[in-house]
C-alpha cells in the first residue's frame, strides 16, 4: 500500500506532483499516467521533469505520455530524451516526437535528421510528413538516400504528402528503390501529380517484382487520373496474382477504359466472386453498349453481390 490513492484526484496538478517526487517509482510511474488524464497543457513541465526521473520505467512512462500533448515545449522534453542509454526510452521519445502536429515545432525537429540512430531519423520525418512544412522538403530528398530503408519510406511520405510537382523526379526514382517498402510509399505518393508524367511512372511500377507494388501502382494510375496508362492497366490483367487483376478492373472502371471492355467481360466468368463483381462494376462505370449482352447472361450469377452489381451494370448502359 502507498501513502496515495493514485486515481482519486488525478486532476489536483499539485497533489501529483507531490507523487512525482515519492520515493517509490512506481508511485511516480502512476502519477505520470495521471498527469495524462488531466489533459493540462500545465501538465507538460512536470512530465518533462518526469522524463529525466532517475528510473527507467518512469521515463518511458514520461515519454510515452507526452505523446499526448502537442508544441514546441513538449519537442524539446522529448528530443532531450532521445539520446536516453535505455533503448525502451529512447525509442519511447521517439515515438512520441512523429506524433508532433504543431507546425512550429518542426524548427526544432529538423536538426535530427541527420541523428545517428535510424529510429530518431524515421520518427523525425514522419513527424514532419504530417506538419507539411516546405523547410522539410530539401531534408527530405536528402533522405531518400539514407542507408535505412525505414527512413526512406518516412522520407517519401514528407515529399508526398507536400504535393509538389518538382519532386516527381525524386519520387520516380525511389519506386526503383531496392527497398519494396520505399517502391510502395513512392508509387503512392506519385497519385497526388495528376500528370502524364507521373501515369507513366505508375505504369512502368506495374513490372514490379513484388505483387503489392504493383497492385499500388495500379491503384496510382487511377487516381492520378490519366487514360493514356490505360493500356499497362490492361496489360495487367494478366497478372499472376489476383490481388493485382482486381486493381487493375477497379481502375479500368474508374478511368472508363472502352478499349478495355473486352479483356474485363472475360472476368464475369472468373472463378473468384469479387473478380465477377468488380467486373461488372468496371463495365458498369464505362457503360460501354457493348457489354450488354455479357451482363445479360450473367444476371444468374451464384454469386448474389456479383448479380447485384450485374444488374446495377446493365442499369448504367440502359436499353438497347
Amino acid at each position: 500500500m502507498t501513502l496515495f490513492e493514485p486515481f482519486e484526484a488525478f486532476g489536483d496538478l499539485e497533489e501529483i506532483a507531490e507523487r512525482l517526487a515519492s520515493e517509490d517509482p512506481s508511485v511516480r510511474r502512476l502519477a505520470v499516467l495521471d498527469l495524462v488524464e488531466t489533459s493540462s497543457g500545465e501538465a507538460v513541465p512536470l512530465l518533462a521533469g518526469a522524463i529525466l526521473d532517475a528510473e527507467p520505467v518512469v521515463r518511458q512512462q514520461a515519454a510515452q505520455a507526452l505523446g499526448e500533448f502537442d508544441g514546441i515545449d513538449v519537442a524539446k522534453a522529448l528530443i532531450g530524451a532521445v539520446p536516453d542509454p535505455v533503448a525502451e526510452v529512447a525509442r519511447a521519445a521517439a515515438d512520441s516526437l512523429a506524433e508532433l502536429r504543431d507546425p512550429e515545432a518542426s524548427g526544432v525537429l529538423l536538426p535530427l535528421v541527420t541523428h545517428p540512430a535510424a529510429f530518431v531519423r524515421a520518427a523525425v520525418f514522419r513527424a514532419l510528413k504530417a506538419l507539411q512544412v516546405d523547410a522539410s522538403l530539401g531534408p527530405a530528398i536528402t533522405g531518400l538516400g539514407d542507408d535505412d530503408p525505414g527512413v526512406r519510406v518516412q522520407a517519401v511520405g514528407v515529399i508526398g504528402y507536400l504535393k509538389k510537382t518538382e519532386t516527381l523526379p525524386s519520387l520516380i526514382s525511389a519506386t526503383r528503390d531496392k527497398s519494396a517498402d520505399v517502391r510502395l510509399a513512392a508509387v503512392n505518393a506519385l497519385s497526388f501529380a495528376r500528370n502524364e508524367v507521373a501515369a507513366q511512372a505508375a505504369a512502368a511500377v506495374l513490372s514490379d517484382s513484388e505483387w503489392q507494388v504493383r497492385a499500388a501502382a495500379a491503384e496510382a494510375i487511377g487516381r492520378i487520373g490519366q487514360a493514356s496508362a490505360a493500356g499497362a492497366l490492361i496489360a495487367s490483367l494478366a497478372d499472376s496474382y489476383w490481388q493485382v487483376r482486381q486493381k487493375a478492373l477497379q481502375n479500368l472502371g474508374r478511368l472508363r477504359v472502352r478499349d478495355g471492355v473486352e479483356a474485363i467481360v472475360a472476368f464475369l466468368d472468373d472463378e473468384l466472386p469479387s473478380l465477377r463483381k468488380d467486373a461488372a462494376a468496371a463495365l458498369g462505370d464505362i457503360a460501354d453498349p457493348r457489354s450488354r449482352d455479357a451482363l445479360t447472361r450473367h444476371t444468374g450469377d451464384a454469386d448474389p453481390d456479383v448479380r447485384k452489381t450485374v444488374i446495377w451494370a446493365l442499369g448504367q448502359i440502359g436499353g438497347g
